[in-house]
């Protein structure tokens, strides 16, 4: 992520100017929350079509509320299955999971690691083990991503889940009536494994969403859970009104759908203020609901109109052509793209599932993608509110080089950078501290977390939200810069 200098100034409404620059060019930045990130280049000249996803995208849940009422039902799923009731008085904290964790499903522990499985942090319930103690469980420090023994927890969805998951572990664990073994715990002849408490706690969290009362709570109370922006129906308009077509495609069933996306429009107006109320469905050329995605950019399943007074699926596969104001449900990639005439280059879709939406709309489609990162604003906010550590980390490795300037092969004495490394640890633990105890989506220290080495991947731009994309022009060339979060 290219960022400006920590000491320029934002001037006027979206830019920025740095006056600092030595060759007296002056630049302009769109100010930080504003911004839209590049990791390749892309021309939006070129775009003929802009797919958006709903959950978290369209429609961002406020937090902590939504997570906390996730975190609330999946207790009391548990609870029901038999579970302690003692785990009802566990309480939301939103300042300890971050998204992209990895969770060990053999030993119980929340890992942070980088690109390419080096542990940053690991925790076993709410206890950060140690450097000797965590050699001790992976060797070398290390992990590799095996599906059967780890789980990606990459979502916005999956924060309530990842902080049960510890509330969980930290309870049996210093439970006197367990016993703690290493990869679970024992009560007399019963012995429960970390991998199983991992797995309840998954099937829970599936049935909230599909079978319980998350989709229903969240209707009932929209206001509290659900953001609105009246900028929406004027910048979907906008787009229509640049020559692209919109589509929706979401894993959301059409009720459910219906009811977040006509909040989501609930204005007195239309696209502008002097025009009357529309429905939501006239702001998109396509809707697709039920898309079952990342399957639906592979075999997909079957394509099938929706009763849009009913909710029911009509009869029979749908051939096309899909018609604007109709609903759809399912299908898959090949088909879909064939009948709105898309070659895949020229599809722009933006969601928030670094592996639903983003990687497989990637890698099998060729479709260009827009990742969603909320997390961005907080991000970014510590970055410039803490911009003295990240200027005294950079100050300490301009002393290391120092310290080895005029060295070379032939050196037999070696420098005391005793000191120097406990500083470098001092300020990154401060730097990570900042951002909550996990510390940063992106980063720990200056190494890259494993999250944001698939955001470089994967993602072509990525923001804070989608309607960062009203402060640029639909002729705006994207250039990547370098790397991420340079310094």
């Amino acid at each position: 992520m290219e960022l400006e200098n920590c000491n320029s100034h934002d001037h006027g409404n979206n830019t920025s100017q740095n006056d600092n620059d030595p060759s007296g060019n002056r630049k302009w930045y769109r100010q930080a929350s504003q911004r839209i990130f590049v990791n390749r280049s892309l021309h939006l000249e070129n775009i003929k079509f802009y797919g958006f996803d709903m959950d978290y995208t369209l429609a961002e849940y406020k937090s902590p509320q939504y997570e906390q009422l996730g975190f609330t039902l999946v207790k009391d799923r548990l609870v029901s299955l038999g579970y302690p009731q003692e785990i009802k008085a566990f309480e939301y904290d939103p300042s300890f999971p971050v998204r992209g964790l990895w969770f060990d499903t053999l030993y119980g522990n929340l890992l942070k690691v980088d690109a390419y499985g080096n542990i940053l942090v690991c925790v076993h319930g709410f206890e950060f083990l140690k450097h000797s103690q965590v050699y001790e469980l992976y060797p070398n420090k290390f992990l590799q991503l095996d599906e059967s023994r780890v789980y990606v927890l990459n979502t916005l969805f999956n924060l309530p889940e990842t902080y049960l998951l510890a509330c969980l572990i930290d309870f049996f664990t210093n439970s006197p009536q367990y016993t703690r073994e290493k990869t679970g715990v024992k009560e007399g002849e019963l012995t429960m494994s970390f991998k199983s408490i991992f797995q309840d706690v998954r099937n829970a969290v599936d049935w909230i969403h599909l079978h319980g009362d998350l989709k229903t709570k969240t209707i009932e109370n929209l206001d509290e859970y659900v953001k609105k922006d009246k900028r929406l129906p004027m910048f979907l308009n906008r787009i229509r009104e640049s020559g692209a077509k919109i589509f929706l495609l979401t894993n959301s069933d059409y009720v459910f759908t219906d009811r977040i996306m006509t909040y989501l429009f609930d204005f007195p107006h239309g696209a502008k203020p002097d025009e009357p109320h529309r429905n939501w469905k006239t702001y998109f050329d396509t809707i697709v609901v039920d898309a079952r995605k990342p399957l639906f950019f592979g075999e997909g399943t079957i394509l099938r109109q929706v009763d849009t007074r009913t909710g029911a699926l009509k009869l029979g596969t749908h051939k096309g052509p899909l018609h604007t104001g109709e609903v759809y449900s399912g299908g898959s990639c090949d088909v879909f793209t064939e009948l709105i005439g898309a070659k895949g280059k020229d599809v722009l879709y933006v969601g928030d599932h670094i592996f639903g939406d983003i990687l497989k709309s990637k890698k099998i489609r060729g479709w260009r993608t827009f990742l969603i990162v909320p997390e961005l604003v907080q991000e970014l906010h510590v970055w410039t509110d803490k911009c003295q550590l990240f200027a005294e980390l950079q100050n300490l490795d301009v002393m290391l080089g120092e310290m080895y300037k005029n060295l070379d092969s032939s050196t037999k004495e070696k420098p005391d950078i005793s000191k120097l490394r406990a500083s470098i640890r001092d300020v990154t633990h401060k730097m990570d501290l900042s951002y909550g105890m996990m510390g940063s989506l992106f980063r720990s220290g200056s190494r890259q977390t494993f999250f944001s080495s698939q955001v470089v991947r994967y993602a072509d731009l990525y923001a804070a939200t989608f309607l960062n994309l009203i402060y640029y022009p639909f002729s705006y060339m994207f250039r990547a810069p370098a790397m991420l979060f340079e310094f």
